[in-house]
Parts: C-alpha cells; structure tokens; sequence
C-alpha cells in the first residue's frame, strides 16, 4: 500500500459518523449535520484551489494526499481528518478556520488592512505582476471578489480569462489596452470599465508601466455556478 493509498484508508470517514469531522464540532456551535458540513468544507476547499488557479491533481499533491481523495472531499462525499484539514489550509495558505467560513453569519465581515491582501500565484505571473486578493465573503457560493492587480515590467503573455457574472476594473496608475470580446480598448488612470465575464478579456498591451487597477467580479447567485479564474 503507497502513502497515498494509506493516507485514503485512514482519511476516509463516514460523512454520517457526527466524530469524524472532529474539528467542526468543537470549532463552530452549528446545528448543521455532518454531512452538511462536509459540502460546505468541500465547496470551500473548490474555491479555495480555484482562487489559486490550481489543478485537483496540483492541489492534491501538494497538500499529499491522493486525487481521489480530495476529490472525495471537494464533493462533500467524504469527512476529513484535523491532520487533512490542516494539509489542505496550509496548501490554500489559509487558516483551518476558514474552512468553515460561512456558517457562522455573525463572522460575516472582512477587513484587509493596507498591504496586506492575499497575494495569488498565477502561472503566467512573475516578480514583475501583483495579484493582491482584498479578501472576499465566502460561503457555499463565492458573490464578490475584489483583486489589486500591479505590473511593473513589459513584456510576457497575457492569458485570456471568462467567469460567470459581471466584472468592474478601475485602473489607479498606468494606463494598457484591455481585451474585450475581440476589440481593444485603451484606459489610462482613472478610468473605469464594466464588462460581462463570460465573454473573454484581460490586458493585451501595457502602455505606461507601472499599471496598477482594481477588479471587482461579482458572480451571479446561483449553486450550480463554478466560479473560474478571472
């Protein structure tokens, strides 16, 4: 049996078993059932990994445990341990705590202090691009999500992104050609932009560096929508 493997034999839990998501219970006065909290644990989990814009498998293996596993988990069809828990918030780089986001309506704020937003790691990133998560309210299904986006250098590919839902972007320094829908269009400081996310966008020309805007995606309130990069 492979660490892998052993890890799913004493990882996987009976969703209906009210011990085996140990953390919940002592973490969070909830009369949700276990069960319950498994999808919830596992929708964040989703968004979490897609936020980071992370594959399952990239995921699963840095957080070492099998595919099937967090796949398992990302359904809601099987309980983690505390140790897995823990595995999966340090690969998210976030705290165990907000695992559980979203059940407690009284911890529905957020407040990110000045320089300190969530830096994602895009793979088309680099020293030279910023992506600075300002924090965002995440329950079952992820509503508004604000980024700071900074680039400092020319140069490089600029990928493409569609979501659901709409996305503002307001551009605080610099000025670039932004893609929309097949066209260009230019905005320097100051300006403003409202598009719909499912038609393709993003930056395809940098004119005056340092460019640096803010994007604010809101997604529409559905629980079958998956929310994708952006």
């Amino acid at each position: 049996m492979n660490p892998a493997q052993r890890d799913d034999a004493i990882e996987s839990a009976d969703i209906d078993d009210p011990d085996s998501l140990s953390l919940a219970g002592s973490a969070i006065d909830s009369p949700l059932t276990t069960a319950e909290l498994c999808r919830v644990v596992g929708s964040r989990v989703r968004e979490l990994r897609q936020a980071l814009n992370m594959t399952m498998s990239a995921f699963a293996n840095d957080a070492g445990i099998s595919l099937g596993m967090l796949s398992k988990i990302e359904h809601g069809q099987s309980a983690p341990s505390l140790s897995t828990l823990a595995r999966l918030a340090g690969t998210a780089k976030v705290p165990v705590t907000a695992l559980f986001r979203g059940l407690d309506e009284e911890h529905d704020l957020v407040i990110v202090r000045a320089g300190e937003g969530h830096e994602i790691h895009h793979d088309r990133g680099g020293p030279d691009r910023l992506y600075q998560d300002l924090g965002t309210l995440r329950g079952p299904n992820r509503i508004i999500e604000p980024m700071i986006t900074t680039i400092t250098e020319p140069g490089g590919v600029f990928p493409l992104y569609q979501h659901p839902g709409v996305e503002f972007l307001h551009v605080l320094e610099g000025s670039l050609s932004y893609g929309y829908g097949g066209k260009a269009y230019l905005l320097n400081t100051g300006d403003t932009m409202q598009i719909h996310g499912e038609v393709a966008h993003g930056p395809v020309e940098l004119v005056e560096l340092p460019v640096r805007f803010i994007s604010i995606k809101v997604y529409p309130a559905s629980e079958t929508r998956s929310a994708a990069g952006g």
